[in-house]
């Protein structure tokens, strides 16, 4: 494992709604930029413990995912490495309780990457549906810039496609 690798770990389920945001952040990455070899972009959908081998291999992790903290659907968030066990009661998902036992599991291999979760407050994980509500949708921009500044922030770099 190296300590510069930078992996980027979408996770959510597209079937609901909002929570897929993670899986729609990850696809506009993958097609719209470039990434330096020391960053590895992830699509984890709803695997959770199952990308226990991913994540223990990752020297930062950041995840892109729906945060519920009863806010105003569309506030993203920002969850540092040091603030994430105090959410661990807080289980939102899922998908969110098998990637905590993830990270929980990584600390047996003892490595537990650096992780910052950015995420979104969402307006709708329960009616089925492949799309995001308008309000999501719309701030989709917004968090690929801010896990795009977190990339380079941890010292990975990117470029437009052309």
């Amino acid at each position: 494992m190296d300590m510069n690798n930078i992996t980027v770990l979408g996770v959510g389920n597209i079937l609901y709604t909002d929570d897929g945001v993670g899986i729609r952040v990850v696809e506009k990455l993958e097609k719209e930029y470039e990434f330096s070899d020391n960053v590895d972009i992830i699509d984890g959908g709803v695997l959770g413990v199952n990308l226990l081998g991913i994540i223990s291999n990752a020297g930062r992790l950041i995840v892109v995912d729906t945060v519920l903290n009863h806010g105003r659907p569309g506030g993203l968030h920002r969850l540092d490495h040091d603030r994430i066990p105090n959410r661990i009661l807080a289980k939102n998902s899922l998908h969110q309780v098998d990637l905590i036992e993830a990270l929980t599991l990584c600390s047996a291999l003892d490595h537990v990457p650096e992780t910052t979760i950015i995420g979104i407050e969402p307006k709708d994980i329960e009616t089925l549906n492949e799309h995001l509500t308008p309000e999501i949708g719309a701030r989709l921009d917004d968090l690929v810039q801010n896990v795009l500044a977190e990339v380079s922030r941890l010292g990975g770099s990117f470029k437009p496609k052309v």
